[in-house]
């Protein structure tokens, strides 16, 4: 059992926008958000582009969802088919935070993506009223002011605010759970990855514990679920009690497990030149995103995925190194090994790669038998640098400017889409 009289109880909203991007385009184009029919594609000219976004009511009455390919939208006249506008996405995105600020200050609000934003109104309640009345102020607010639906749920802490999000706030527009819903309402939660934070793996070994419901995950022994998982099992349990310890600004599962890219090409890469072209530009931004937070890795993986004419199919592979890193050349050099060791010869359409085992840059140890590391190490921050301040193709490899290159193109984006 749970002693809840030691655990935090806050007022946190979590705000969701509705199908963002699909509701911002349909507003731009004169629809009802709500009742029209609007998909945001990659792009319009390429059949098989991806999905970003469907509006509500195309997801409900056609099953067309986000990641679904434009060839599977049917050929129906009330659908329309939009590119992305992400430009203009993130400055709605902005000034819908600007509608939080009237109710918080600043440090209350987290904004946990374009789309989804926490807000702590505990200090705000002798001015506005109670938490409930300020989700309603702020949805009355966004809705009035830029014709967009966002639902909010309410909760003591930030997972339970989600939790609320997720599981019933989207279906009623706002909802509120405190730590005596939980076994009500969380604990015959099943699948166990409807709830926030457990993935299909981690859902697959728990069933195979013979957990198949979130109240069996609350019930079961601390101990062995530690022992299973270290210290996600801690989290997993206490999670299922709805107690999460994180401060505002922190993310709800604290620890950033990995840091990855994955790229669907624009075309069917046949040539092996080509294709390292592409894992060498992809190695490049993993480790510029590692360094970002100051971190290393010792885990590298790559993902290759064949092209459909192929019949599809592919390799994930993992390696581990001796000593974490950060350096785009090193990672480089273990998905070389990996791609030659697996590939099969096939016409290649995605590609993924990620670094893993994660530790703080401070901790990579000097090596005796490679003096040129630190140059290498401080070369990367110095390029991250420039790019920072002068935007991502200022400096760019030479092969990015070949036929096979990608990267050039990227910069020009916003989100990996048009602006």
């Amino acid at each position: 059992m749970v002693d809840y009289s030691k655990v935090p109880k806050n007022k946190i909203l979590c705000v969701d926008m509705k199908s963002f991007y699909a509701s911002c385009s349909a507003v731009m184009n004169g629809l009802d958000p709500l009742n029209c029919y609007l998909a945001v594609v990659g792009n319009k000219e390429r059949s098989g582009s991806v999905v970003l976004a469907a509006s509500p009511r195309l997801k409900k009455e056609f099953g067309i969802k986000t990641g679904s390919r434009m060839f599977e939208i049917p050929n129906d006249p009330r659908i329309e088919i939009v590119e992305p506008k992400m430009a203009t996405y993130l400055r709605i995105s902005t000034e819908i935070s600007r509608v939080f600020n009237r109710y918080a200050p600043k440090e209350a609000v987290h904004t946990y993506s374009v789309d989804e934003s926490f807000i702590k109104v505990d200090g705000s309640l002798h001015l506005w009223g109670d938490a409930w009345t300020i989700a309603r102020k702020i949805k009355d607010d966004i809705e009035r002011e830029f014709q967009l639906p966002c639902a909010i749920g309410i909760g003591p802490n930030m997972l339970m605010s989600k939790l609320c999000l997720d599981l019933e706030a989207k279906k009623h527009g706002i909802a509120e759970w405190t730590y005596e819903d939980v076994p009500e309402k969380l604990w015959s939660v099943s699948p166990l990855r409807e709830m926030w934070g457990i993935g299909r793996r981690v859902e697959k070994t728990l069933n195979g514990m013979g957990i198949f419901t979130v109240g069996q995950l609350a019930r079961y022994d601390l101990e062995k679920l530690e022992k299973k998982f270290g210290i996600m099992g801690n989290q997993l349990y206490y999670h299922a009690w709805g107690v999460d310890l994180s401060e505002m600004g922190a993310p709800i599962i604290e620890g950033q497990i990995s840091f990855g890219k994955s790229q669907i090409l624009l075309r069917d890469y046949k040539e092996v030149h080509e294709i390292k072209h592409v894992i060498l530009e992809m190695c490049e931004e993993v480790a510029r995103r590692t360094r970002a937070h100051r971190k290393a890795g010792r885990t590298i993986s790559l993902g290759i995925g064949y092209s459909q004419d192929e019949f599809g199919g592919g390799f994930h592979r993992s390696r581990t190194i001796a000593q974490p890193t950060n350096v785009t050349m090193d990672l480089y050099r273990v998905c070389l090994e990996l791609f030659h060791e697996h590939y099969a010869g096939k016409t290649v359409r995605q590609i993924s790669l990620s670094l893993g085992n994660i530790v703080d840059d401070g901790e990579i140890q000097l090596s005796l038998f490679d003096p040129g590391a630190v140059k290498r190490r401080e070369l990367g921050y110095v390029v991250d640098s420039i790019r920072n301040k002068f935007g991502s193709g200022a400096l760019l490899r030479a092969v990015s400017y070949t036929s096979a290159g990608t990267a050039k193109h990227r910069a020009k984006l916003v989100g990996g889409h048009k602006m």
